[in-house]
């Protein structure tokens, strides 16, 4: 099963490729805000500015024939609230109608429609209080510090729990020398978002396309297990390939391949946008047409055309929305 499912995401990706312009690596300018499907937005603001201080940007309903092609959910009509913290944005998006599916119960960290955000904290001590202060769900045993044999990822403290549907997020603390500068500011608690991090089943296959077609630049790479590992992510052998990639702003894309266990289960192949474990990473473009025309062939679309999006500041952005071969979203926007 495992090989299978390799190569049909080798497959995907080389039709993808196939159909490629030369110009599609030069396209994907930035890494932009990371949408996440929500089922309450009063409950999920309450959370993210109460608890994790993010700032609102703006909070809107939207709903038209551009939303439901975008989508790809007839009837949509959606409330998107933007969000930043430090540099960084992320998008709630609410369907309200018609709403999805929630986060199946069972889910685990090598399941491949995990994803979450990386909230880097100045103090890790302080920051795990607060959350447990406001009584939220864990995901791993508590915050875990990574062993000095591991010379990549030594000192970096990390602890995955869960927004009140289920996402799953990470807050993060880097030792000195690592990260970002930025993140060894002390002047609030939580700083910014440093990447957003996605379960693949071959990281090679990812490369062809985040690397090699959209351009993303690898900035690192880690193999991570032990007892440190197993209680971050809350999975007995875990055994990972870590991969970093970024673009030119924005936040990163992480790779988390599983080498062990094997038994991470692929994502619905019936996953809709308005499900709650749908996530979408924002790409910026120059030419979302001929990104479309690309990746058109490739038969992972989510969106059934390039959707004009009324928006306050530019008129109207052009936007389209695919998967890649272990069905993460990525919308490409023109802006």
């Amino acid at each position: 099963m495992i090989r299978a499912s390799r190569l049909l995401a080798a497959a995907i990706v080389a039709g993808i490729l196939a159909y490629c312009p030369a110009a599609w690596a030069q396209l994907v300018k930035a890494v932009d805000a990371v949408g996440i499907t929500v089922g309450d937005m009063d409950r999920a603001l309450a959370f993210y500015t109460g608890v994790l201080t993010f700032a609102v940007v703006s909070d809107q309903e939207v709903a038209g024939p551009e939303w439901e092609r975008l989508t790809g959910v007839s009837g949509a009509r959606l409330r998107v609230a933007r969000l930043r913290l430090g540099s960084e944005a992320v998008e709630l998006i609410q369907y309200l109608t018609p709403p999805g599916r929630p986060i199946p119960a069972d889910s685990r960290s090598n399941d491949r429609w995990f994803q979450h955000i990386a909230i880097i904290v100045s103090d890790m001590d302080r920051a795990y209080a607060l959350l447990r202060q406001n009584k939220v769900r864990y995901a791993s045993t508590e915050p875990q510090t990574l062993p000095s044999w591991n010379l990549k990822a030594a000192g970096i403290r990390a602890f995955y729990f869960k927004d009140p549907d289920g996402n799953p997020l990470e807050i993060l603390q880097f030792p000195p020398g690592k990260g970002l500068p930025r993140w060894q500011a002390k002047q609030r608690l939580f700083l910014g978002i440093d990447h957003t991090a996605i379960v693949v089943d071959d990281t090679a296959a990812s490369l062809a396309l985040y690397r090699d077609r959209l351009g993303l630049q690898v900035s690192g790479e880690s193999e991570n297990y032990g007892p440190e590992q197993e209680r971050l992510n809350n999975v007995v052998g875990a055994h990972l390939r870590i991969t970093t990639l970024r673009a030119a702003s924005g936040p990163g894309i992480e790779f988390l391949e599983y080498l062990a266990p094997a038994d991470g289960r692929p994502a619905p192949a019936d996953t809709r946008a308005n499900d709650l474990w749908h996530e979408q990473v924002g790409l910026v473009t120059a030419d979302v047409a001929a990104a479309a025309d690309a990746l058109r062939q490739a038969s992972t679309l989510v969106s059934s055309g390039i959707a004009a999006i009324p928006d306050e500041a530019a008129g109207t952005r052009r936007e389209f929305m695919i998967r890649d071969p272990d069905g993460h979203a990525l919308l490409l926007t023109e802006p």
